[in-house]
């Protein structure tokens, strides 16, 4: 009975090793159920949260957070509408991940988990890295993307990284003071990490 929270630099694996571990340890593997948990939760489309993933840390996001507050603009639409902004955003994945981590059983990819669950004891905190290249290649044999859409996609995924980390006011979520365990997967396969993953959870 417990949570594993995946914390991966963009490419290095984390949610195919996520969905092996829930596989094998029969949990639940939550990454798509938190958007649409998010969404339940603050009245928006799965879309919209999607979109704030996608563009939380931007220059005109960060503009409309400065100039409206979460409130006003809730009256200005209505109180029966949702809005999401960064920090409703943060806010709601505090609440949603840990009522999400009382069920135990669960694999949870990315968002923060290492932060939000720190003190949960039933908590195992993961971190995936690996190199450059590798991620770009991993990009390409799993997603079957070119090299030059590939290498993109690494960069956009670093930078929402470091972005929604900015929100939590932290940037050292690759310190390995954060995790029981670092898996370096320019030296690991897949299913070597798996074991590991499985032998600190069981023992």
């Amino acid at each position: 009975m417990s949570v594993i929270t995946i914390s991966r630099q963009f490419g290095a694996g984390g949610k195919t090793l996520g969905q092996m571990i829930a596989k094998e340890l029969n949990y639940r593997f939550l990454d798509d159920i938190i958007i649409h948990e998010l969404s339940k939760e603050s009245r928006v489309s799965v879309d919209s949260i999607i979109s704030m993933e996608r563009t939380a840390g931007s220059k005109l996001s960060k503009l409309i957070s400065v100039m409206l507050s979460s409130g006003y603009i809730e009256r200005i639409i209505g109180a029966d509408k949702g809005y999401i902004d960064e920090k409703k955003y943060v806010e709601l994945l505090h609440k949603v991940i840990k009522n999400f981590a009382k069920q135990d059983n669960v694999v949870l990819l990315g968002r923060g988990g290492q932060y939000i669950l720190h003190d949960f004891t039933e908590a195992y905190h993961i971190l995936l890295i690996a190199d450059w290249q590798d991620r770009i290649k991993f990009m390409q044999q799993f997603y079957d993307m070119s090299e030059a859409k590939a290498k993109k996609a690494v960069k956009q995924g670093e930078t929402r990284r470091s972005n929604l980390y900015k929100n939590f006011g932290r940037e050292d979520y690759n310190q390995p003071h954060l995790y029981h365990l670092g898996l370096n997967m320019s030296r690991l396969t897949l299913e070597q990490a798996l074991k590991e993953v499985i032998v600190l959870v069981q023992e």
